[in-house]
């Protein structure tokens, strides 16, 4: 069975971009979103310092949990291995955006559903590359069938590569090559109170370092911590809808409950007690 993959060299990229606009291009990705982003990350100080540049996307997982908390089966796995998505299916609900450990998974504002790299798998099955393959200018961007031991990225992962986020098992299928780990590791880096370049922050990305980073394993050693200069925003997803929608979900519940409650104890006469205003209700707060 085909399991595609990619390779992304952060050694070779040098941050151009085109990988970004080629796919925002293919897929007339709206502004604000994005399937796949850049992310800068310097280390050292003046004079010694040096920038990084990593490409972020779906991870395609061989235990995607985005596929896995989905209740329309909308993304789904396609026979060669990549997570895709069904606009048709998807309802908006955003369950998937927050069990990705990627961020890779945002809402389309246009169609109201959940959108992500599907690795141009329309270009695929026409035999084609996807197109941030095409035209990456230093072939930083490799893909492959990860369980054929002849090909391309087989023979590059052959030395070895770095995941994001092992720690979550999803079992990624996109390796980094000579990826700096502060670059891919969010906890070991934090935009600096003077911002970023060619980007306003945000809330979604605030600049001061929140007390959890200074606390990183990553910088025991004394060393200063690696800064964010650029990146994507990636605004909570739900934030306090949580707590809204589980209240709200919570008294509809109980609603229905107490009317089948009443009609267990014999007042299931009074058909508005029971056949009327309760579905009212419960529906107010569906």
């Amino acid at each position: 069975m085909t399991r595609l993959g990619f390779v992304l060299d952060s050694g070779s990229c040098i941050g151009c971009h085109a990988c970004t606009v080629a796919c925002k291009s293919e897929h007339d990705v709206p502004l604000g979103v994005n399937r796949t982003w850049l992310k800068y990350v310097e280390t050292g100080t003046h004079p010694d310092s040096e920038r990084h540049f990593s490409v972020m996307r779906c991870n395609h997982c061989d235990d995607a949990p985005c596929m896995d908390i989905c209740p329309t089966s909308a993304l789904f796995r396609a026979d060669n291995g990549v997570v895709d998505f069904d606009d048709d299916n998807c309802i908006g609900c955003k369950a998937c955006m927050n069990a990705c450990p990627y961020d890779a998974i945002y809402l389309n504002p246009q169609t109201g559903t959940a959108h992500k790299c599907n690795f141009c798998n329309h270009r695929i099955e026409d035999g084609l590359e996807p197109s941030c393959v095409v035209v990456c200018p230093t072939q930083a961007i490799r893909v492959g069938d990860l369980d054929d031991p002849a090909s391309e990225i087989s023979i590059l992962l052959a030395s070895g590569g770095t995941v994001r986020s092992p720690e979550q098992g999803t079992r990624p299928k996109v390796v980094y090559k000579g990826a700096n780990p502060s670059s891919l590791d969010p906890l070991a880096s934090a935009i600096a109170d003077d911002g970023m370049i060619w980007t306003d922050t945000t809330p979604g990305h605030p600049p001061p370092t929140p007390v959890a980073l200074s606390a990183s394993p990553a910088r025991d050693d004394g060393a200063a911590m690696a800064r964010t200069v650029y990146t994507t925003q990636h605004p909570m997803a739900w934030g306090s809808m949580v707590s809204g929608y589980l209240v709200t979900k919570a008294i509809a519940a109980g609603v229905m409950l107490v009317a089948s409650l009443l009609v267990l104890l014999g007042h299931g006469g009074s058909r508005a007690a029971v056949g009327i205003v309760p579905p009212m209700l419960a529906g107010m707060f569906l």
